[in-house]
């Protein structure tokens, strides 16, 4: 499962089994926000086989019948069968052994807040096979978990429904009874009953249709039976779609269905899959086990996709591209994400971690592989650039925090697993993943992961399994480096100082410790924390490909670099591909800025160079100025994937600067002199043999001119919108994001109304969405509020309010005032609404963390201990501890900051 943007979006989770991993004395865990819940797994007593899955779901009454016979096998004499059970009635169950004998239950019991129901029978069933038949009945609900209800609009206007699942990671169980967890795998038979008019779609291939015998009107309708698979991977969807199909060049059919009269918007998205699916299959060299791949968009759903094996189902704007409305952004988007859920077939799918502790198998290597297969298609992206940005960035800024936690973290009840769908399993997994890639090399890492694929295919796996097979693959200590870096949570700081040099070589001193985003927070407990870094070295005369690789295991060592003359410039961890930060001694410094301002440097260093610089000075390391200083030597920069970096440190240097008006206004000056050579050089029209790149980056910078008060860039984005509504000039894609929100943050009513009447008159959801989240940037206390009360109309589908509120809770001192208020305010509806869903936690994110005082963060912390959010827990607290950071590095360096901006820029 992909959480929606967790690249792109400014805000892509459950008892333990410790047979194999033995998590008890981890070297370094966070602390729990809360005490946990109380939870067991299931008895292994009975276990299924097979079900064969009956339902008949009603989309005008939003309910649905189901009956099933589930072949089981009763490992141990019992008289009760526990199986997970939330929000379904049963009405009837008999078992039946394998002599022919036949049992009604005794008693049916639920156990409401462990989500489990209980079977009991008047005597023992005994070892052995057997059948268990049951019948129930259940809600098509409107949270967008389990078996629900989706909203859409017909062409003609009028509001009608879906059916569609989304079982990941708990709720399968709230569509039918069953063994809910990822290691109690079975095959499935399904048949649906629905209306003859409808598309229904299932995990397989149809292999028959009747007509219903009790109602001429509906339509039978069974799938041939699933491999041996978990759960949570089983889907259905009933509705009215379209549909674009071709075949792999492996011959697997593939669909990507659409909303009626969108099938043209499917394109792309097929074209990736048809690019991918074998791309995947070649590198694993394990060919893809079902007939037909579909991939669906789905009007109301809370994640950005899913990967239910062969029915892959998507929000609307991670699948649908409009060849005249969609941005590259979004194009760059949709690919990954294909490209995500598309690996999970493999990873996830034909080999499912054994339990939720091991979430990160299943996320982290398809966040991994989904730059693989999106560099594959579309090589022009230069994807892996971006892949530092969109997350090892994001997970280095998260895994700095006290309240972050391992990726491999014991999980039990839901609300637990809800919380690791995270930055850290996702994009620390991924990143300590290239990280292994780069050191293992791409041939080993193939053959590990063939091995691995083929040994374990269609079963269940725990972290070790992977550590032996590309150990094995590699030659070389991967279960002992890994354990390192999936064991305990945070990253290491190396401490780079020049030892010696002569004419021809240097020696380094190099010392590892935990870095923290909150230097002053550093315990004694720190000195014990060790990793094993597999660090390289690049040049001057070899600024591509490292000179020298070592593996640290030790606290300090030193490293001699031959054949390097004196005046050349020395870079630790070329490519970024190490997690972890680098603080260089000065002089070390200094040599490389040359190589920045003639970008001989290249750009992933010139990144990796500056994200490490700001996270020193954010954490008092090192003083703000010397970034601020440093930043003037990416004044010419070219590089999309470095701008947006360093636009993401000015961001949050903005964020910081909030409540001081003077500094913030000559801050605005700093931005607008650091950008304005980029802006006038891209200007706003494309250029004849502009790529794909050059596009995002025009989109970029626009927006931070226009932010910072370019009258030139407000004047131009006035009359760009202008002619876009007038039908003289359409707005290019890329551009209508920052226009919108430019025109809006220097405008009033009018212009709020003129992008209402936008969001009214279009039926793309992109568009919607860009339309949106552009609200949040007006500064009138009376639009701010009717933009909320927008967000919370039924003109926004429920799984993008959170975003809209968070647009404006991000967009300025403001807004974040306002919808902390909203959010208090309406704090019950909106847990309610996203109760047990990632969006919860989203909310918490966006309207918390960028306040910046301890008085804030004592408000934050007493509201949460009056209204808990069991899903936002650990959000909750990184948000409190993220606005302390804030309030030490104000109170730390406040005052040399504002001077330096009074000196250089008043």
């Amino acid at each position: 499962m992909l959480l929606l943007n967790i690249q792109w979006v400014s805000f892509a989770v459950r008892r333990f089994n410790f047979a194999k991993l033995d998590l008890a004395k981890p070297l370094c865990f966070s602390t729990m926000p809360a005490e946990k819940k109380p939870f067991s797994r299931l008895s292994t007593d009975v276990v299924p086989v097979n079900y064969n899955l009956w339902l008949k779901p009603c989309l005008k009454n939003f309910v649905f019948d189901g009956k099933q016979d589930i072949q089981v096998k009763v490992n141990k004499v019992t008289n009760s069968i526990v199986l997970n059970c939330a929000e379904i009635e049963v009405a009837s169950v008999t078992f039946s052994n394998s002599s022919g004998k036949t049992l009604d239950s005794s008693s049916i019991s639920y156990i409401e807040e462990e989500e489990k129901v209980v079977i009991a029978f008047p005597e023992e069933l005994p070892t052995g096979n057997g059948t268990m038949n049951m019948e129930f009945k259940g809600e098509l609900n409107d949270k967008m978990k389990g078996f629900y209800r989706s909203k859409y609009v017909a062409g003609n206007g009028e509001k009608r429904y879906a059916a569609v699942t989304q079982f990941e990671s708990t709720d399968a169980r709230r569509c039918f009874p069953c063994w809910d967890e990822p290691a109690l795998k079975a095959t499935f038979d399904a048949t649906l009953v629905v209306p003859k008019d409808l598309v229904t779609l299932s995990n397989m291939n149809v292999i028959q249709e009747d007509t219903f015998s009790d109602d001429a009107s509906l339509k039978v309708v069974k799938y041939a039976q699933t491999p041996i698979m978990s759960t949570y991977l089983l889907a259905f969807v009933v509705g009215e779609f379209d549909f674009l199909e071709d075949h792999c060049s492996n011959g697997v059919k593939i669909r990507v269905y659409t909303p009626v009269g969108k099938s043209n918007q499917g394109q792309f998205a097929l074209e990736v899959a048809k690019k991918a699916l074998p791309f995947y299959t070649d590198y694993f060299g394990i060919p893809y086990p079902l007939a037909k791949m579909d991939l669906i968009a789905i009007a109301d759903f809370t994640a950005g996709a899913m990967e239910n094996w062969g029915l892959v189902t998507y929000r609307e704007t991670a699948l649908l591209i409009d060849d005249k409305s969609s941005s590259a952004h979004t194009r760059q988007w949709v690919a990954l994400v294909v490209s995500h859920e598309l690996a999970h077939q493999w990873f996830g799918n034909l080999v499912t971690m054994e339990w939720w502790t091991h979430l990160w198998l299943n996320e982290g290597f398809a966040s991994f592989m989904e730059y693989l297969a999106t560099d594959h298609c579309h090589p022009k992206f230069d994807i892996w650039t971006q892949f530092i940005t969109h997350d090892l960035v994001r997970a280095l800024d998260l895994d700095a925090l006290d309240n972050s936690h391992p990726i491999e973290v014991p999980v039990g009840h839901p609300d637990e697993v809800d919380e690791i769908f995270d930055i850290i399993s996702y994009s620390k997994g991924a990143s300590v993943i290239r990280m292994l890639h780069n050191w293992i090399g791409d041939e080993s890492f193939r053959q590990g992961m063939h091995s691995y694929l083929t040994k374990h295919a269609y079963k269940n796996t725990f972290t070790e399994d992977l550590w032996d097979a590309l150990g094995e693959a590699s030659g070389k200590p991967v279960q002992r480096v890994m354990t390192t870096w999936t064991k305990q949570m945070g990253y290491p700081v190396l401490d780079v100082k020049c030892k010696s040099r002569t004419d021809n070589s240097v020696t380094l001193s190099i010392t590892q410790s935990k870095f923290r985003a909150n230097a002053a927070s550093t315990t004694t407990d720190d000195s014990a924390a060790r990793w094993s870094i597999p660090v390289s070295f690049s040049t001057t005369a070899s600024p591509l490909a490292a000179v020298k690789s070592i593996l640290m295991e030790e606290e300090t060592v030193d490293v001699t670099i031959d054949n390097i003359p004196k005046d050349s410039w020395v870079k630790v961890n070329p490519g970024t591909n190490g997690f972890y930060r680098v603080r260089y001694s000065a002089d070390l410094l200094e040599s490389l800025l040359p190589a920045v301002r003639d970008q001989t440097l290249p750009p992933r260093d010139r990144l990796g160079l500056e994200s490490d610089l700001f996270a020193l000075a954010s954490s008092g390391l090192c003083p703000t100025t010397d970034f601020l200083q440093t930043l003037a030597a990416y004044a010419n920069e070219t590089n999309y994937t470095v701008w947006n970096d360093v636009n993401a440190k000015i961001s949050k240097l903005f964020t910081l600067l909030w409540n001081n008006d003077e500094a913030y206004n000559n801050f605005k000056k700093f931005a607008l002199k650091l950008f304005k050579n980029t802006a006038n050089n891209l200007g706003w029209n494309p250029k004849e043999g502009e790529g794909h790149l050059d596009g995002m980056l025009r989109s970029l910078v626009i927006d931070r001119m226009g932010q910072c008060g370019c009258e030139n860039t407000v004047a131009e984005s006035n009359k760009r919108l202008a002619a876009h509504l007038n039908k003289s000039c359409m707005l290019n894609a890329d551009l209508r994001s920052p226009v919108y929100g430019i025109v809006l943050s220097h405008g009033g009513r009018k212009d709020f109304e003129t992008l209402l009447s936008l969001h009214k008159d279009t039926d793309l959801h992109e568009e919607r969405n860009r339309i949106e989240r552009s609200l949040g940037a007006t500064k009138d206390p009376d639009l701010m509020k009717e933009a909320l009360e927008f967000a919370m109309s039924d003109r926004v589908r429920a799984n993008d309010r959170v975003f809209v509120i968070g647009a404006l809770a991000t967009a300025h001192r403001q807004g974040r005032d306002t919808a902390w208020e909203f959010c208090k305010a309406n704090w019950t509806q909106l847990h309610d609404l996203y109760q047990g869903q990632f969006l919860i936690s989203r909310l918490v994110k966006s309207t918390t963390e960028n306040f910046g005082t301890r008085e804030m963060a004592n408000e934050i912390e007493t509201f949460f201990n009056n209204n808990p959010a069991a899903a936002a827990e650990r959000t909750v607290q990184q948000s409190i501890e993220q606005i302390k950071q804030k309030s030490d590095w104000w109170d730390r360096e406040g005052e040399a900051i504002s001077d330096w901006l009074k000196q250089n820029f008043a």
